[in-house]
């Protein structure tokens, strides 16, 4: 009887450790970093040009009996008599030194002008991200424990409501209530905590629907798992296995969604600090589209960029130490 030959198992696989596993982190690290630096130059590039559609600042700038000699002077102060791709490449030769031009309406290095407004949108985008944590993660879970139940078709409804309202009539609302109705806020301002409830409030209402809404999906998938079972016959009581078993396995995708609902909060407060008079970048973003002031919309649009790219690579790095499987992965 002869023995078949067969070919040896090849041993397991060993995990990449040392120089190995490093010049892969650094080549991912490079390929995300090259990946951003692409999207912010195409959105400099389109943001650039579009601006432009938009009229001459000078018309604006200027009262309506000026004359073409008065146009033209303004203009060359202005710069705007160049070239469009002088202008173009001068303004891509300013970015990585964070030289964003001159404001036209202000009169002032457009740098400066965003240092002025950026505490009050941060400020108004952390309330509304505390806000959204504080009702959203409670929620979501209670509706994922309670599937079915009251508790359960009462978070669907709020988020469905959430969801479907615009935020200028939430906020709206919230000052004909809280403001004028009770006397309890301030309908407008800036400065105190008072003036922070209602804006916050207002900007969380849509973030607090979408993570509500995920984690509860989420959480479902999660505790419909083995692990889950295996967990509660060990004696583990509902709560606790949510908290210690459910929520780490779940929180990729809530993650991923608070942070893009991160860099929603400072683009969407353009409405709210328009209803509440705040005065963040979104105000400074309508008052230089209204203006046509073309650096300044060019600096504040790419600074709602930058605030979405960052954040997505901080929650893209995050994955590795929520879920070990990414990690090892990678």
């Amino acid at each position: 009887m002869t023995r078949a030959l067969t070919a040896p198992e090849a041993p397991p696989a060993a995990p990449r450790t040392g120089p190995g596993r490093a010049r892969t982190v650094l080549r991912s690290a490079a390929a995300r970093l090259g990946t951003a630096l692409l999207v912010l130059l195409c959105t400099a590039t389109v943001v650039f040009f579009l601006v432009r559609l938009s009229g001459d600042p000078v018309k604006v700038m200027l009262p309506p009996d000026a004359t073409a000699a008065q146009e033209s002077v303004l203009r060359h102060s202005l710069g705007l008599d160049r070239p469009l791709l002088t202008q173009y490449l001068d303004y891509l030769w300013g970015l990585p030194r964070f030289d964003f031009g001159n404001s036209l309406f202000y009169n002032q290095p457009v740098r400066a002008v965003l240092a002025e407004r950026i505490p009050a949108t941060l400020l108004l985008a952390a309330g509304a991200l505390v806000v959204t944590l504080v009702i959203a993660l409670p929620a979501g879970t209670i509706a994922a424990m309670r599937r079915g139940k009251a508790a359960d078709r009462a978070v669907i409804t709020a988020v469905l409501i959430g969801q479907s309202t615009p935020a200028f009539w939430v906020g709206i609302l919230l000052i004909l209530v809280f403001a004028v109705g009770l006397h309890l806020l301030p309908a407008s301002g800036y400065g105190t905590f008072a003036h922070l409830v209602l804006p916050s409030l207002t900007l969380a209402v849509y973030s607090v629907a979408v993570v509500a809404r995920l984690l509860r999906s989420s959480l479902i998938d999660v505790l419909g798992s083995d692990h889950i079972r295996t967990a509660r016959a060990r004696g583990l009581g509902p709560v606790r296995t949510v908290l210690r078993h459910g929520m780490r396995n779940a929180s990729l995708p809530v993650v991923t969604v608070i942070g893009l609902e991160v860099g929603s909060l400072l683009g969407g407060a353009i409405l709210t600090e328009q209803v509440f008079s705040w005065p963040g970048v979104g105000q400074l973003t309508v008052q230089a589209i209204a203006n046509r002031d073309f650096p300044l919309v060019q600096g504040t649009v790419l600074l709602f960029a930058v605030t979405f790219v960052v954040v997505n690579l901080l929650v893209d790095l995050s994955y590795g130490l929520l879920d070990p499987r990414v990690k090892n992965s990678r």
